[in-house]
């Protein structure tokens, strides 16, 4: 029977891709194994978002080549195969099968193809293989739901549209059935995804209220998070929907990407700095434990220093509770690429060191504030006498966690891995926490 290991490189959004295509693979008899050792094919999940990413996955291409001397295939799909296939397969022969996006079925009857008999040198298996693995399942307490493809928005930066198309809803009734089986799964926090999940539906009288209400009325305890929500698609309508959602966490992620009007206007973004303070004012009113997160981009082609300042000044003044920057990517074939006023990488670099130092004193100030305040926590991971957990205000990969110690002194531990626990705050860091159990 023929075995495959799926490697999946990029955003949240890849991992949920590719446990769809591992499910689709076990329908057909095919078995999906973590160990590559013990497979038949070996399949690469590619990003090419920005350059980094690119580079990693090529990176990753090239590692994993030699196991095709060991007899096995070595496939690649995904962002960076749709955007670069030709150079791909001219540069990297040693790949078996190249696809883009959305093309499972194909991955999947090329799998099917394969004979697993004629492996030639490949080691016999010593190791005990699962019956089926789920990339989307990478932790015991959450799971990412991705609930659609695509995007319309066209930032002038991004080649996300060009990649995986226009917007596209799923259905209501599929996501529904994904969140019921990370549930009975015993997964204790749903994390919504897509580029836009603000823009899900809204063509189809069914929106992300309406879904967040659904996925809410699934018995169990549970948690749901909402990642990537662009900043004018955030109404009063949905914000008062998270409002008065006791599963929904008082979390929401707003990628603002620049303050200064005309930085905002040469990337394609909707909105203006006013306007954007007024969203973060509105928010905050109506969900006054509101942990806020946003992304910014330094380095734009035409940011001056006095548009950096304006920048700087905006970060002081808004203080948001969770920040990420990214320096500026020039990608090919978008309208940014070929924008005049380019800043220097160093330059770039220094202006998101500088937003970073400065975030890092508003977040310990914050952090500070909730020393001796009790929360609800979700234990991700028990190291030794650690607990690693996070509360609402924490999502998974981007943002700080919640350390416990002193678990692991008691038989049994009081303390297990997906599991809630109730904490209270005994210390504070510039991004992490420290709690004990109460």
């Amino acid at each position: 029977m023929t075995r495959v290991s799926i490697v999946t490189l990029g955003c949240p959004k890849n991992v949920v891709d590719s446990g769809n295509l591992a499910d689709g693979l076990s329908r057909e008899g095919i078995i999906c194994t973590e160990d590559m050792n013990d497979s038949d094919i070996v399949l690469v999940n590619t990003c090419g978002f920005i350059e980094d990413a690119k580079k990693e996955s090529i990176e990753e291409i090239l590692k994993l080549r030699q196991l095709r001397s060991e007899g096995r295939k070595l496939l690649v799909f995904g962002c960076l195969a749709k955007r670069y296939k030709d150079e791909l397969i001219k540069e990297i022969p040693d790949i078996d099968a190249i696809w883009g996006v959305g093309e499972e079925e194909k991955i999947i009857e090329y799998c099917k193809s394969v004979d697993s008999g004629n492996r030639g040198q490949v080691a016999k298996r010593t190791k005990k293989t699962q019956d089926s693995c789920h990339p989307e399942l990478i932790a015991p307490s959450y799971a990412y739901l991705k609930i659609a493809e695509g995007c319309d928005r066209g930032c002038t930066f991004c080649v996300i549209p060009s990649i995986r198309g226009s917007y596209m809803s799923f259905e209501p009734e599929t996501i529904l059935k994904y969140a019921e089986r990370h549930i009975r799964a015993g997964i204790k926090e749903l994390i919504i995804i897509a580029q836009d999940i603000g823009n899900y539906g809204n063509n189809k009288g069914y929106n992300l209220s309406s879904l967040l209400r659904d996925i809410s009325s699934i018995s169990g305890d549970f948690w749901i998070r909402l990642l990537y929500l662009y900043p004018t698609a955030l109404g009063k309508d949905l914000i008062s929907a998270i409002a008065g959602n006791g599963k929904v966490c008082n979390y929401i992620d707003v990628p603002l990407q620049h303050s200064e009007d005309k930085i905002l206007k040469a990337m394609g973004r909707g909105g203006s700095r006013e306007a954007y303070k007024n969203k973060i004012r509105m928010i905050r009113d109506m969900i006054p434990d509101i942990t806020l997160r946003t992304t910014f981009i330094t380095g734009f082609p035409g940011e001056t220093e006095d548009d950096f300042n304006g920048l700087k000044i905006f970060v002081e003044e808004m203080r948001f509770d969770r920040l990420g920057v990214f320096e500026y990517s020039k990608e090919e074939g978008t309208p940014a690429s070929k924008m005049k006023g380019i800043v220097p990488k160093r330059i770039a670099k220094m202006r998101r060191d500088e937003l970073m130092r400065i975030q890092s004193h508003i977040s310990l100030e914050k952090n500070r504030l909730i020393i001796g305040k009790r929360f609800k926590a979700l234990i991700d991971e028990v190291d030794g006498d650690i607990a690693v957990a996070r509360l609402y205000s924490q999502a998974p990969e981007i943002d700080g966690v919640t350390l416990i110690p002193g678990c692991g002194m008691h038989h049994p531990p009081l303390l297990s891995v997906g599991g809630f626990v109730d904490i209270e705050i005994t210390d504070a860091y510039d991004y992490d926490l420290k709690g004990r159990a109460v």
